[in-house]
């Protein structure tokens, strides 16, 4: 007889949280560093075991328990090889709605795993925390559709509203669709007599939480042939939702599978995208937004101190990334700051996003020199960032190209098609200023302590104190000349 496993320890001995997410489509493990503002992910993985494919009879398919239960016990194995203490495990619409449902908890929990079902009302406010935690200033309707279920929630002033969980998910749908049944009528069955969610207002954006929407978003970026492959921040306008319903109503599995949409996500598709066209007759949203978080981050989001949840998130990421990679410390901070009078007059979208490339000026010193520039690039257009699209994350890369040693053109194609003249040229006059401190100072912030840098009578002052002449050096020098050249000003040293 197998020995039974050893419970999970329930010490909080390190700070690595797991989540256990068993969905009506898909079993997933995700691994995270910490309950952070922003949480480095270390390890995730899913299994599509389609528990929400249940029996004629209301019972879970036995085949579906059994590839969720195998992949439920490697989640339990590695959690405990991994030394995750903290562990929350959470099961939402197949197992709340099947018959047998509380027997497939019981085995879950048999497993070690603290699983706990949560209702449609808690799912829909999980969701809007994920979203929350991802869009700190989201102002709409947060929709979660998954393979049971769909959940509409409100959000505004950093806060989630009341919520509504409809089972309309896209397993679901398809039984449905198979009986002659679409998911516009479904829809309009489901919200007969119930009203949405109180704050659902028309013209305002809704954002697109699951994988199947997140899968339509994808195709439309690959359609449309949008420069970045990330789709988190992806807008759509709320008249694309039918057009991309007649699109994948066209299309077989297999030539939406030739288009790039996953394996798991294009036998449902076409519910998915038919639902959202009905969504958007009916709310008139302003336009459609894609969000790589949702309800796993609203767990995390919600372990969090009020004063934790108040970081921006982007800052926060930055941050963790430039005190893990700066050579002799954090720099950033006080970099910033050194530059912040240079470009006083920037709005404050812009000066956060400033302050972000700032937190990175460090983080590429152990690439290869010849490709600090490229790697930077790199990071900051593919990087797991949040709170920031992609005209954002355009602007952080040039910033970082010029900081880096890169040159005037824009870093990549994706950049020059997401700026515009003006802010390739704001970018490299950012990048130019990082450069310039980060030189000046050695990489160590208190370098920076009494120097000042700013712009008067057509001149760029570089200030230092007595004690901190003989830091211009002639590549300081070299910088300084660079950087008043692209302002189109005189370098002036004032020193003592």
């Amino acid at each position: 007889m197998a020995a039974s496993p050893a419970p999970l320890p329930t010490a909080q001995e390190d700070s690595r949280v797991g989540i256990v997410d068993i969905g009506s489509n898909s079993v997933r493990l995700v691994v995270y560093a910490a309950a952070a503002r922003a949480p480095a992910i270390l390890f995730n993985e899913k299994v599509m075991a389609g528990l929400g494919k249940v029996e004629a009879d209301g019972r879970l398919s036995p085949a579906a328990v059994a590839r969720a239960m195998t992949a439920l016990r490697r989640f339990r194995l590695l959690l405990n090889l991994m030394g995750v203490r903290q562990v929350h495990a959470v099961a939402t619409a197949a197992a709340r709605d099947a018959a047998d449902g509380a027997a497939f908890v019981d085995g879950v929990r048999a497993l070690g795993l603290p699983l706990r079902v949560i209702s449609g009302g808690d799912e829909a406010r999980f969701a809007g925390e994920g979203v929350l935690a991802a869009v700190p200033d989201a102002a709409g309707t947060a929709g979660d559709l998954g393979g049971g279920s769909l959940e509409l929630v409100t959000l505004g002033g950093g806060r989630v509203g009341e919520g509504i969980s409809l089972p309309l998910g896209v397993l679901r749908l398809a039984a449905g669709r198979a009986a002659g049944d679409g998911p516009a009528d479904a829809l309009r069955r489901a919200l007969a007599g119930r009203p949405l969610p109180p704050g659902s207002a028309a013209n305002r954006p809704f954002y697109l939480v699951g994988g199947s929407w997140r899968a339509l978003a994808l195709l439309d970026m690959r359609l449309t042939g949008y420069p970045l492959p990330v789709v988190h921040g992806y807008a759509m306008p709320p008249g694309r939702a039918a057009e991309l319903a007649v699109f994948v109503s066209g299309k077989s599995v297999a030539e939406l599978r030739a288009l790039g949409v996953a394996k798991g996500r294009a036998p449902m598709l076409r519910d998915a995208a038919e639902l959202l066209a009905a969504l958007a007759e009916r709310l008139a949203p302003s336009r459609f937004v894609a969000s790589a978080q949702g309800l796993r981050e609203g767990l995390l989001h919600d372990l969090l101190s009020p004063h934790e949840r108040d970081q921006d998130p982007l800052l926060a990421a930055a941050r963790d990334m430039g005190q893990e990679g700066g050579r002799f410390g954090a720099v950033g901070d006080r970099l910033c700051a050194w530059l912040q009078p240079l470009f006083a007059h920037d709005p404050p979208k812009m000066c956060r996003l400033r302050e972000a490339a700032c937190l990175l000026s460090d983080v590429a010193w152990r690439a290869n020199p010849d490709y600090r520039a490229e790697w930077a690039v790199e990071l900051a257009l593919h990087g797991h960032w949040v709170a920031i699209d992609g005209p954002g994350r355009a602007l952080l890369a040039q910033t970082l190209h010029a900081a880096f040693g890169g040159g005037p053109e824009p870093a990549v194609p994706a950049v020059g098609a997401l700026l515009n003249g003006a802010e390739l040229a704001r970018a490299r006059a950012w990048g130019l200023a990082m450069r310039l401190g980060q030189r000046l100072a050695g990489g160590v912030a208190d370098a920076l302590a009494g120097a000042s840098l700013r712009a008067a009578d057509g001149a760029l002052e570089l200030a230092l104190p007595e004690e901190s002449a003989a830091l211009y050096g002639e590549a300081v020098e070299r910088r300084h000349r660079q950087l008043a050249n692209e302002l189109g000003l005189a370098p002036i040293l004032a020193a003592g």
